[in-house]
């Protein structure tokens, strides 16, 4: 596909129209099948509820308390179905504001303003007997690996994984829940939509094109990899207070459906314990969430070498407001998220290749270095079909010369992408300060025509990205040149 990097505005126009084309055929087509069919995921099947029941304003996978109670009762509410399984399927497009700063925009823009398959899941589980229960996703993608000659291939991976024991004690002076949860990513047990593993909810594809897009901003999240299994328990009391605490290692043996199945796996030394406490209150038609988590997670750089461990200390505060009465659904969401990182004591104290301008050698790498992220999210649905969300973020941290990907050459004392240099800088995603610093916020608007179709389009704008507002890669990129449109269709059945 050719590559332009600069706005025409008649040739824009024209790929518009043919892109609303296409998206407004597909949509046809779905609420064809879809209406005829009248068909309901497998938790709807399962409960006899609707979407608006379990997710707020039919947003999946945002939850309501009526959802949190469901999941927190190990998926058994109702009956148990035939064929325990459903199926989702994310068919997108993005572009980038500005492509002409690179190298290469077909490589770095990959799929740049094409439609594509994003991503699809098959989930299975739901209520296996009155206290067990499962909620099981296994996803293709379709670009999960770059291959030597520039192509793709496809590969499907245990995605999220919630395996459930739980049971409900309720008597005239008490509401107690209790549960254990087996699954592999730290906070999929988690109730509220501020956690990590459920902040952010659209799944995002692989192409380059989608790499400055919401999903891909920074959310908080856990340093422990995708190639772990861990066991937590966790209770509800009076619907007010919610703990939870676990451990975290390795997905070996009988646990290794667990893994992403992809190379390079985590490898997680020992037990790495995880925590959630939360506290809860619903009146009426609204809902609010105060609450704290964390986790500590030691991880080889190289499981065959023991001194090559890194050590993460996430932490965060979080809240979340809902208010739903129909035809209204409001949600509020704030996270403030640290992190801490230890390096290997061989990986500090290293000079970096590049030098300054006037050719000084920089400082060395750090030790340990410390990042904060703050997190604010409001959406707005109306009769569970028309919806939008403003979200804000701002990532700050130590500055680390390990970090640095743009800077200049020793040999050449230029900032130059050639791999024969000494000290070759990178277009588009090179660091040039050495410091995490990203700002923004993503606007939306959403469709649900039915209850298991949305359409959407997300704008995202930069105004901080790797450490500056502008030139950040050393060759002239502004944090502005990211501002990304990304439009998906989400469909479940």
């Amino acid at each position: 596909m050719k590559q332009s990097g600069r706005y025409n505005p008649v040739a824009v126009s024209r790929r518009g129209v043919r892109i609303g084309i296409r998206w407004l055929a597909m949509v046809a087509a779905l609420l064809g099948a879809v209406q005829s069919a009248q068909a309901l995921p497998l938790f709807n099947r399962q409960t006899g509820q609707n979407c608006m029941a379990c997710h707020a304003g039919g947003q999946f996978p945002e939850l309501t308390p009526y959802g949190r109670l469901f999941k927190m009762t190990g998926y058994t509410l109702g009956q148990r179905t035939a064929v325990p399984l459903s199926a989702m399927a994310v068919v997108s497009d993005s572009k980038v504001a500005n492509t002409s700063k690179s190298l290469s925009p077909s490589t770095d823009f990959f799929k740049q303003s094409d439609v594509i398959l994003a991503t699809a899941s098959v989930f299975a589980g739901g209520k296996i007997t009155d206290n067990i229960g499962a909620f099981v996703q296994v996803t293709y993608n379709p670009y999960a690996v770059q291959n030597s000659d520039g192509s793709y291939s496809g590969h499907s991976n245990a995605d999220n994984m919630d395996l459930r024991w739980a049971d409900r004690f309720v008597d005239a002076q008490r509401d107690l829940i209790v549960g254990v949860s087996l699954n592999n990513n730290p906070s999929v047990s988690d109730p509220w939509n501020t956690s990590p593993a459920w902040m952010q909810y659209v799944p995002v594809p692989s192409p380059g094109s989608s790499q400055f897009i919401d999903g891909t901003t920074p959310y908080p999240g856990y340093s422990s990899g995708g190639n772990i299994a861990g066991l937590t328990t966790y209770a509800f009391l009076d619907r007010t207070w919610y703990g939870e605490l676990g451990f975290y290692g390795t997905a070996r043996g009988p646990l290794s459906f667990m893994t992403a199945g992809i190379a390079p796996r985590t490898t997680l030394r020992g037990l790495n314990p995880y925590w959630r406490l939360a506290w809860n209150r619903e009146w009426g038609a609204n809902s609010l969430m105060i609450g704290s988590g964390g986790m500590y997670a030691r991880v080889y750089q190289d499981p065959s070498d023991p001194t090559t461990i890194d050590r993460f200390l996430d932490w965060s505060v979080d809240a979340q407001y809902q208010y739903l009465l129909d035809p209204h659904a409001v949600t509020a969401q704030l996270v403030f998220a640290t992190n801490r990182h230890g390096y290997p004591n061989a990986q500090g104290g290293q000079v970096p290749a590049f030098v300054d301008a006037s050719g000084n050698a920089l400082l060395p790498s750090n030790f340990k270095d410390r990042s904060h992220l703050l997190r604010a999210k409001l959406s707005y649905v109306y009769q569970a079909r028309y919806g939008g969300s403003i979200s804000l973020f701002s990532l700050g941290g130590t500055t680390n010369t390990a970090n640095i990907s743009s800077g200049f050459d020793p040999g050449t004392m230029t900032i130059t992408a050639d791999p024969n240099a000494t000290a070759p800088s990178l277009p588009v995603n090179g660091n040039l300060t050495g410091n995490p610093g990203a700002r923004g916020g993503t606007l939306e608007a959403f469709w649900m025509p039915v209850q298991n179709i949305r359409v959407g389009a997300q704008y995202t704008i930069y105004t901080r990205y790797n450490g500056a507002s502008t030139n950040y890669d050393g060759f002239g990129r502004n944090a502005s040149d990211n501002n990304s449109l990304f439009l998906y269709m989400w469909m479940s059945y």
